[in-house]
């Protein structure tokens, strides 16, 4: 059971990335440190509804 999720960059509210994630593993909302080409840097990108 896994879904396409949409991670918006913190800081610039930019989407910049579409990753899968399972359900019954990770209920919560995903929550990574990726790099966003906007601000070019390595910022917390949050999975967003």
């Amino acid at each position: 059971m896994r879904e396409k999720v949409i991670l918006v960059c913190e800081e610039c509210l930019s989407r910049n990335y579409v990753v899968n994630r399972n359900k019954l593993n990770t209920p919560n909302r995903m929550v990574i440190k990726k790099f966003c080409k906007k601000c070019n840097k390595h910022t917390i990108h949050k999975e967003t509804k």
